[in-house]
């Protein structure tokens, strides 16, 4: 809740009234002075500027990629997943002879991508990190942010609301994510929209996508279904960085940064390179402890996986709400074949110390694969604590320490400095007698 927590700090300096809210007001009067009647006229007569861009769903809907490297049923005929093709609503997927075929009837609604465990579809609109980044930037500069859908919008979205081909495709890691570091994302969705969708499984994966993240933030999604529910609002101390931004672009004047109402303040960039920076000091600890397995593999970590454990990472406590699906070996039943880990598309697990079975929770997704594959029965999917994916921060552990140290060598101080006094004090004592 990094992101988050940083953005109340800013509002909390920001919530006294000072000249700068004032003269944003007046600019905003002025603007509106100039030209009063701007859009009336053409709302009255049904007539469209012709420069404004016009509305078309296609524009937020993009064909997924298939990437079969990944993909479960490609790498072995025993995987039981499915995943993708009881999503699709037109029957468009295909996967056979370790190839995966999408027909030209695919509808671009994007449940693929959103319900693929190993992220084997590809969307550029709809990669988690992406799709994170461009929720988080509404939610930081507006009061609320919303993720809504083509269908439910029918209309050119506003800077705080993004639209997606269908909300079914955000998957619960991402949900996650950001209702950890953004509490004020809600989904605009009218009711009925979903009963005459041409998309018709992506109601029900909404629903578990996002059920599944409120039980892991333990708290609820914020839910609009009116139009009148929708609104533009800029946050204060964003509206005062804008300002103090045009101050300095027109005048080029320099403004102090000591300033409180620009310290109180950073740039919706400024939070996104943050969030950036958190992922790669995640990797990077990650790489340096499990990285590659013993055969050289580099393990890889899916998008949903990165967002998830960042958030993690600031909000440990929220581990103990998360349960998640990691293999266990019958060391007396298995064989050494080693086709668990020839087959894990991730490379989450490993062999090692002579044959011992090992798998690295934070990389598994628990998509079940190499249980599938183990001919031998050796390898069962069981339950764990969702702590096991808690990452520690060892820069945030070199600083607590640092500062544990700080602390007893100040109370040291502190108690070698009572001793001191309460001896002079004795000699006075003395003296006087």
């Amino acid at each position: 809740m990094l992101c988050y927590a940083y953005l109340c700090e800013g509002t909390n300096v920001a919530q006294k009234r000072d000249l700068f809210d004032d003269l944003i007001d007046i600019s905003k009067d002025f603007g509106a002075l100039k030209n009063p009647l701007t859009g009336v006229t053409d709302a009255l007569m049904g007539i469209d500027s012709p420069d404004a861009p016009q509305y078309n769903p296609d524009d937020y809907k993009e064909r997924p990629r298939a990437n079969t490297l990944p993909c479960l049923a490609c790498k072995s005929e025993k995987s039981s997943c499915t995943a993708c093709v009881d999503v699709c609503p037109v029957d468009a997927i295909e996967v056979d002879d370790g190839s995966i075929n999408i027909a030209d009837t695919c509808r671009k609604c994007g449940l693929c991508v959103g319900v693929c465990p190993t992220e084997a579809f590809v969307s550029v609109k709809l990669a988690p990190k992406k799709l994170y980044d461009k929720v988080a930037a509404a939610a930081a500069a507006y009061e609320t942010a919303y993720v809504t859908c083509t269908r439910a919008l029918k209309r050119m979205p506003r800077e705080n609301e993004v639209v997606i081909g269908c909300i079914g495709d955000v998957t619960p890691e991402t949900w996650f994510s950001l209702m950890v570091d953004y509490p004020n994302v809600s989904v605009y969705l009218p009711l009925g929209i979903c009963d005459k969708c041409k998309n018709t499984t992506g109601e029900e994966t909404l629903g578990d996508h996002i059920a599944q993240a409120e039980e892991w933030a333990g708290t609820g999604m914020g839910l609009g279904v009116e139009p009148g529910d929708l609104t533009c609002a800029k946050r204060r101390e964003f509206e005062r960085k804008e300002f103090m931004d045009k101050i300095m672009k027109s005048t080029g004047l320099a403004v102090s940064a000591m300033n409180p109402a620009v310290a109180a303040v950073t740039s919706v960039a400024q939070r996104m390179k943050e969030h950036s920076k958190r992922i790669s000091d995640l990797e990077r600890t990650l790489n340096a402890a499990c990285g590659v397995n013993t055969e050289r593999r580099r393990r890889i970590l899916t998008q949903g996986r990165q967002l998830m454990l960042t958030s993690l990472r600031s909000r440990p406590e929220l581990a103990e709400n998360i349960s998640i699906r990691l293999p266990e070996c019958d060391y007396m039943a298995c064989t050494l074949c080693g086709d668990c880990v020839r087959m894990c598309p991730l490379h989450a697990n490993d062999l090692v110390n002579g044959g011992r079975f090992t798998v690295e929770p934070t990389y598994c997704v628990g998509c079940g694969l190499c249980a599938e594959v183990c001919e031998a029965h050796a390898l069962a999917m069981v339950e764990h604590s969702g702590e096991e994916l808690v990452v520690p921060d060892p820069e945030a552990e070199k600083k607590a320490a640092e500062a544990a140290k700080a602390r007893a060598e100040a109370a040291k101080l502190k108690q070698e400095g009572k001793e001191k006094l309460n001896k002079l004090l004795d000699k006075v004592e003395k003296l006087a007698d």
